[in-house]
């Protein structure tokens, strides 16, 4: 399986903030943002990965994750010329997906959970379709929303609406198989000019083919497109670190924890990221234990 991280858009919910920074490159407490899709592109098992922005960005992504061999993955790059919705992505990989089944992620969704990197590599490995990851939310009318069947098959999907059927958001996680690009070049764009995730989603809803995953209870999911849940999403991470001494989303730990480095490469990686850092001083200390 191979990823993609989607880190386009102009995020004019988050402005000035994103006046001239790309928003996933804004601050989640000690990190970038896009560090924590990719981290979960890395829990999963994928060392293939793209990850798509806007052209006055896409070299500052580069500057920042390099071609990802410090961390023992493979890191490429693509332009969104505009913004034409989440589904393009999967027409902007074509080339690098070639075929093979994809996880697709949006750059401003944080994931947190003890048991989710299990649960995403369990359901890479029995993907038949399209697998999407719901999480219940008190104001599902913001959302896509899903309803599924006793067996978890997806019944039912409505983008935001005005009487829900359920409160399952469909959160901006997404399993493919390997026709996927090939659906999404087929979509015709919506009244707003976009290639619609939902209607990609809705052709495997029609085929039976499409399955949701309730992250549910002991997991947190944060859409970070305002400036209340970009700050929401902060205190969680400031949190969940200070009480429990670790590191939520550190890269460099879980390219050591998956076996994509080893223990010298580890400590390397921590005195680049400097001892007078917390982050730094994290990664070299888990070197030497």
């Amino acid at each position: 399986m191979r990823g993609i991280i989607l880190a386009g858009g102009s995020g004019t919910r988050l402005r000035p903030l994103t006046s001239v920074h790309s928003k996933q490159l804004l601050p989640v407490y000690d990190k970038p943002m896009i560090y924590y899709p990719l981290s979960v592109l890395m829990h999963t098992g994928i060392r293939e990965i793209l990850l798509i922005s806007g052209p006055e960005h896409v070299d500052t992504y580069r500057s920042l994750l390099g071609d990802g061999s410090r961390l023992g993955i493979h890191l490429r790059y693509a332009v969104q010329e505009e913004p034409r919705g989440i589904a393009e992505a999967l027409v902007l990989g074509g080339s690098f997906t070639r075929g093979e089944p994809v996880c697709l992620i949006l750059g401003d969704n944080i994931f947190y959970g003890h048991r989710l990197p299990e649960l995403l590599r369990r359901e890479a490995g029995h993907l038949d379709g399209c697998t999407l990851f719901g999480y219940p939310v008190s104001d599902p009318e913001r959302y896509g929303v899903a309803t599924v069947d006793d067996t978890g098959t997806i019944v039912g999907l409505t983008e935001k609406p005005a009487r829900p059927a359920s409160n399952l958001a469909v959160t901006g996680l997404y399993m493919y198989d390997g026709t996927a690009t090939e659906r999404a070049a087929a979509l015709a764009p919506s009244d707003r000019g976009e290639l619609e995730i939902t209607d990609l989603n809705l052709g495997y809803v029609r085929e039976g083919r499409a399955r949701l995953v309730n992250l549910g209870r002991g997991s947190a999911w944060f859409d970070t497109g305002t400036h209340d849940s970009l700050l929401e999403a902060a205190m969680f991470v400031q949190v969940l670190e200070k009480r429990q001494g670790i590191r939520i989303s550190c890269l460099e730990e879980i390219a050591y924890r998956m076996g994509y480095v080893d223990k010298e490469r580890l400590a390397l990686l921590g005195k680049e990221l400097s001892a007078s850092s917390g982050y730094g001083r994290y990664v070299m200390e888990l070197a030497a234990t």
